[in-house]
């Protein structure tokens, strides 16, 4: 079934209840999924290890990318 049609189903099947308790966890399900932030769905782990990048990067504790490149050559002989 492709996406189109799976809405258009779903939209039958909401106009077509008459079970407000239904319509409104319908409504709850979407406007969580709209207020979802993909930073929110990462594991902890990652978001500290992204934080620490970040705050390292931000005192300049950075390794410029020719650098990183030219050790990556050196090392794997490319």
């Amino acid at each position: 079934m492709s996406l189109h049609a799976k809405k258009l189903e779903l939209v039958q099947m909401i106009l077509n209840t008459d079970r407000p308790k239904l319509l409104e966890k319908v409504s709850q399900l979407l406007k969580q999924e709209k207020e979802a932030d993909w930073w929110d769905e990462l594991p902890l782990s990652v978001q500290q290890s992204i934080e620490t990048g970040i705050e390292e990067s931000d005192r300049g504790k950075v390794v410029p990318h020719e650098e990183v490149m030219k050790e990556v050559r050196n090392k794997y002989g490319l």
